[in-house]
């Protein structure tokens, strides 16, 4: 493997202003990359927002020039008339930020790697180690058999599952593609460091449209195992939330029989699990699910409405 030093630098003062700003106590790394499953617009609401609404100074840069795959991923280019007038520069870039009380931590957020992800872990090791980063954090969204009536369920992974209590695995074992996020988790994990990952369970006739619950799910769950203190940004998550909630129902409400059934049918499937004392019981009272593609037709006109309106 190649020298990973050379996949990344920091801008000239970068890890000296972490090194001011933290002191001897590490911050915490909060990443999400753009290209993997993210239901709901999950992490990529969290990453937005946190970026948006808080002070932040750029720290290091990897080298997205390297590790993207252009053609696999185009970036956008915007032509005007008989010109092009701007060009969306491929990024994986390291932010020191802070949250509403001053306290600084780090944020890492761009295009998932399409290649070299051991190089791109290692690299991102050695970041970790030198910026002294206490604990880091992934997040994403999954598209689930559950309502949007009830509150959002979550996932976490990672060798620090003790920082969200109250949720059970859904499985033993199970093997699915892997993610860049998911690797680097894994290796920081392998090399002693505290990680942690939350997959908010969203909707699957939701799962292509932005789910606010599920981003302020996330939030909640990375400000209780953190003490982050952002409550302008639940705020502005619980607002859209409402809004997206109330577009929902009355969907809902105007749609026919079937659908208002299928909503039904995912609601007692919920209720059934949240409310058996063992994974045997649930499984001797199995319930019919609607498929993904059933809902997704009726949710179409529910999601034009909101692209139509601009949001």
């Amino acid at each position: 493997m190649l020298d990973p030093q050379g996949l990344y630098e920091y801008v000239p003062g970068g890890a000296e202003a972490v090194d001011e700003a933290v002191g001897d106590t590490g911050p915490v790394l909060l990443y999400w990359f753009e290209g993997y499953m993210d239901a709901g617009e999950t992490g990529e609401q969290v990453i937005r927002q946190l970026l948006n609404r808080l002070d932040h100074q750029l720290v290091a840069r990897f080298d997205a020039d390297r590790l993207v795959d252009y053609r696999a991923r185009r970036p956008l280019m915007t032509f005007v008339r008989d010109h092009w007038t701007s060009y969306e520069t491929p990024a994986i870039d390291l932010y020191l930020v802070r949250d509403t009380t001053g306290t600084p931590f780090l944020v890492l957020s761009g295009q998932e790697p399409d290649v070299e992800w051991e190089r791109f872990g290692a690299a991102l090791l050695q970041v970790v180690e030198r910026l002294g980063v206490r604990m880091a954090i992934n997040f994403h969204g999954i598209p689930m058999g559950v309502p949007h009536t009830r509150p959002v369920g979550l996932t976490p992974h990672g060798n620090r599952v003790d920082l969200v209590p109250g949720h059970r695995a859904w499985f033993d074992e199970a093997q699915v593609p892997a993610s860049c996020a998911a690797m680097i988790e894994y290796r920081l994990a392998q090399a002693g460091r505290d990680v942690l990952g939350v997959a908010a369970h969203v909707p699957h006739y939701l799962a292509r449209s932005p789910y606010p619950d599920a981003a302020l799910a996330v939030l909640e769950t990375v400000t209780a195992a953190t003490g982050l203190v952002l409550p302008d940004i639940a705020h502005a998550l619980r607002n859209e939330a409402h809004t997206v909630r109330v577009e929902i129902d009355r969907q809902v409400a105007e749609g026919d029989g079937e659908l208002v059934s299928v909503v039904r049918g995912l609601e007692s499937q919920y209720d059934a699990v949240a409310g058996v004392q063992s994974r045997e019981s649930l499984m001797a009272e199995p319930v019919d699910l609607p498929s993904a593609e059933d809902l997704a037709a009726e949710f179409e006109r529910f999601l034009a409405d909101r692209e139509d309106d601009g949001r």
